[in-house]
């Protein structure tokens, strides 16, 4: 590749007073060398040291009358266009793509060129949508320019291939400049005809190249987040409830009906929440609907009293059992409307998790009997057998494990399997509920082993828990017990969400969990590390006291030389020498190896350095930075995770919580007839002719709500390039406001003489012009007569510099 520049053509007398003209804004002068340019070797498209050319001088100083006489003197057009873009110089955009048109016709889009100013992916529409010009991009949509959308990081065609081997600086660095002008809130109000929704994948797409493109990741996240704030400014421009119920219920893949108010479940909102648009989530607008949804049907107990709302809610919390058995029955009754309510619903799953929950503490207790007030706890029952049979608190806590199994699969059948797994919480009750059926299936394996055992008359079936094996299945499904129990009483942060003051602290958390994560990572790395080492230094030491212990003596079972024994023990210690369980004593030798038990107790001070000093602070640093970090937002990230939390329960169905949910109701066994009787006659005529009706009746109604959502929209954009193109009144006077100034006053002076020059009077600029004239002539004769270049003469004489 050839890197020296190109020579500059050297200018001369007569091109340098051109453009002298061009840059003082003398019209006149401009157009009477424009019109003499074949007389005294003027070349139009001449350029300066500058490499500027008099079209894109007169673009620079926004002197228009220039620009469309250069143009009419069909001047070299070259990269004029982009600069007259990136001035934001309207009309003589408006002038040049006029004149591209006239000489060019329809194949002006493929004119290609060469700019040392811009680079070859820069093209018009591309440069328009970096500076957000909402005029001139209007002005080259109407014209025909569009902006490919690149290629997927990933991709393996030709182009991509070439591109990546040839230069892959420039291969990136266009692929920035497409997203950037993609993401210009001008460019997609024009060009889109759902810009809240492009937004959104927009948003979602630079966020995820920003993780795979980690080289411009502050330039992808710096796009992201004005593609949301676009989204979020349309947000600013509704001015009525019906605008934001539209946008907001906005789908065209589901059917919209006015007199069903049930199809109205929020899809656009629950679409950003998919794509993690918090601000556009938690934009007031949004979180009012919200509110108002959320406690639809309950009159106004937004505005009574805190203690009669908690009298209110904790009575429907007591009555849960009662609600939602009336709700199988009869779920068309007052009451049974009243538990499809989203705030009814939310309380009903409360506080059948809370009665869940203390059923897992009578168990944890040994309280066989829901009603132990009334049955004392007797004490003879301490005693544990193999096998025993489930107690009443065991059984109702299988029913509610049933029932949240139940739950989950109408979860997972409801949102599909990828979208389940994207939340966190899912993850944590599918843990939980295996580790329960888990315990029931080996607590079931135990009773039938048992069964045998003692209709085989063996002993074993009678010992107590101390004589068990360390691998009883009994004592396996109580180990999983425990660690189900832990989970479900952790999930309970789940319903923090919900409190202003508590669910900063739950998101907080849940941050903190990410930051211990990463900190494992590299902890782990440390530790396996040492005890490598520390079991290559030790094991002979570890065998021989080992040895020792099996022949008798005493002072070699002590429990410490167990520590360094192999390399499961030695990462034992080591992780428990961080809580400061393991002491230096652990490293001691009985053998006079003083170097080795040097080096030894060396790796051990190393590494605790290292893991208590380095690691612990680095981890402390890191869940403070994600602390702050939350509660700098903590406005935003909490109505965030709220809104997910009551979305949850707009959906249709799961309104009876467990352990209800598991046993069939009319409604169930109504719903699945109508699906049977639909699946046996879905190929008789009548059928068919109400299946085309409800087709027919769908796509009347999506026509019907798009061409809703679209005058809704234009509204907005409207509303949003008025507030946009309004002038601020904190506007800062810039340096080009000032050098446009200088122009204009240049170019009025100039006017000014030239009337004054055709009313007789003398000015300088006539002055000039007779000296000039004369002094062309001079020089004209000068070299006929010599046959020489003057200038060239005089150099030679001496007399001018060179």
């Amino acid at each position: 590749m050839d890197l020296k520049p190109k020579k500059q053509k050297e200018l001369n007398n007569e091109e340098r007073m051109f453009l002298g003209a061009v840059e003082k804004g003398d019209v006149a002068g401009a157009k009477r060398a424009l019109s003499e340019a074949t007389e005294r070797h003027i070349n139009k498209s001449c350029k300066d040291s500058l490499g500027r050319s008099a079209l894109v001088i007169a673009i620079e100083n926004e002197n228009g009358e220039l620009v469309e006489s250069l143009l009419a003197a069909d001047v070299e057009l070259e990269d004029a266009l982009l600069y007259a873009i990136r001035e934001e110089y309207v009309e003589a955009v408006e002038m040049i793509l006029t004149h591209q048109l006239q000489k060019y016709g329809e194949d002006y889009l493929q004119t290609e060129f060469e700019s040392n100013t811009f680079t070859l992916d820069i093209t018009p529409i591309i440069l328009a949508g970096h500076i957000d010009n909402y005029e001139i991009i209007k002005m080259l949509l109407d014209r025909g320019y569009r902006i490919p959308r690149p290629h997927d990081l990933t991709c393996h065609c030709d182009d991509c291939l070439k591109g990546s081997t040839d230069d892959v600086l420039g291969h990136s660095r266009a692929r920035i400049n497409a997203y950037r002008a993609l993401a210009s809130p001008s460019l997609i109000a024009l060009s889109s005809k759902d810009p809240i929704l492009t937004a959104f994948e927009l948003s979602w797409e630079l966020r995820n190249l920003s993780e795979l493109e980690n080289e411009f990741k502050t330039e992808y996240q710096e796009l992201g987040k004005i593609c949301q704030q676009f989204s979020v400014d349309l947000l600013d421009e509704i001015r009525g409830s019906k605008e934001l119920e539209v946008i907001l219920n906005h789908d065209s893949r589901s059917p919209d009906d006015d007199q069903n108010k049930e199809n109205k479940k929020l899809n656009r909102l629950k679409l950003a929440i998919k794509y993690k648009q918090k601000r556009f989530v938690s934009h007031p607008n949004c979180q009012q609907l919200l509110a108002s949804k959320w406690y639809e049907g309950l009159g106004n107990f937004r505005r009574k009293p805190a203690i009669k709302q908690l009298t209110i809610a904790l009575t429907i919390c007591f009555l849960f059992p009662v609600l939602s058995m009336i709700y199988m029955v009869a779920p068309h009754s007052k009451f049974g409307k009243l538990c499809r309510k989203p705030f009814i619903k939310f309380l009903l799953h409360a506080a059948s998790y809370m009665s869940f929950l203390g059923l897992l503490i009578m168990v944890s207790q040994r309280i066989e009997n829901p009603l132990f007030f009334l049955f004392p706890f007797d004490e003879t029952k301490k005693k544990e057998l193999r096998g025993k049979p489930a107690t009443i608190v065991e059984m109702m806590i299988l029913c509610y494990v049933l029932g949240l199994i139940w739950s989950e699969i109408k979860q997972i059948w409801m949102q599909g399997a990828l979208e389940y797994i994207h939340d966190m919480w899912n993850i944590l009750d599918f843990v939980t509920n295996s580790l329960y059926m888990a315990t029931f299936t080996l607590r079931l394996l135990a009773f039938i082993e048992v069964y045998h055992e003692r209709a085989a008359n063996n002993p074993y079936a009678y010992e107590e828990r101390k004589h068990w094996d360390a691998y009883d299945p009994n004592l396996i499904a109580e180990a999983l017990f425990a660690g189900a129990n832990i989970f479900s009483s952790l999930k309970l942060i789940y319903i923090f969400t919900i409190n202003p003051h508590l669910g900063p602290l739950q998101i907080s958390l849940g941050r903190m969990v990410a930051d211990i994560v990463k900190f494992i990572s590299v902890y782990f790395l440390v530790l396996f590390s040492f005890a490598c080492g520390l079991n290559h230094l030790y094991w002979y030491y570890a065998a021989l006291r080992a040895e020792e212990c099996e022949a008798g003596v005493t002072h070699s079972c002590d429990i410490k030389y167990r520590s360094f024994a192999n390399l499961f023990e030695i990462l034992q210690s080591l992780y428990w020498a961080v809580y400061g369980l393991v002491d230096l004593e652990h490293a001691h030798l009985d053998e006079p190896h003083k170097l080795t038990e040097l080096i030894g107790k060396l790796m051990f001070g190393s590494y605790s350095m290292i893991a208590i000093i380095i690691l612990l602070n680095l981890l402390i640093a890191m869940m403070s930075n994600s602390y702050q970090l939350i509660y700098s937002q903590a406005d935003e990230e909490w109505k965030f995770a709220r809104s997910r939390l009551w979305i949850s329960y707009f959906a249709e169905g799961a309104t009876v919580p467990p352990p209800f949910n598991i046993f069939p109701s009319p409604k169930s066994f109504t719903n699945t007839v109508a699906s049977v009787k639909n699946l046996l006659l879905a190929h008789t005529a009548e059928q068919k002719t109400a299946k085309w009706k409800n087709v027919r009746s769908t796509v009347s109604n999506i026509n019907k709500r798009e061409i809703r959502y679209q005058v809704v929209i234009r509204k907005l954009i409207s509303r949003y390039i008025m507030n946009k193109q309004r002038p601020q009144k904190d506007e800062i006077v810039s340096q080009d406001d000032v050098n446009e100034l200088k122009q204009d006053i240049s170019t009025f002076r100039f006017e000014l003489m030239q009337v004054l020059n055709s009313n007789g009077f003398e000015t300088p600029v006539i002055h000039q012009a007779k000296t000039s004239s004369k002094k062309d002539r001079m020089w004209k004769n000068l070299s006929v007569a010599t046959d020489t270049n003057p200038e060239q003469l005089l150099e030679e004489a001496g007399l001018i510099d060179e």
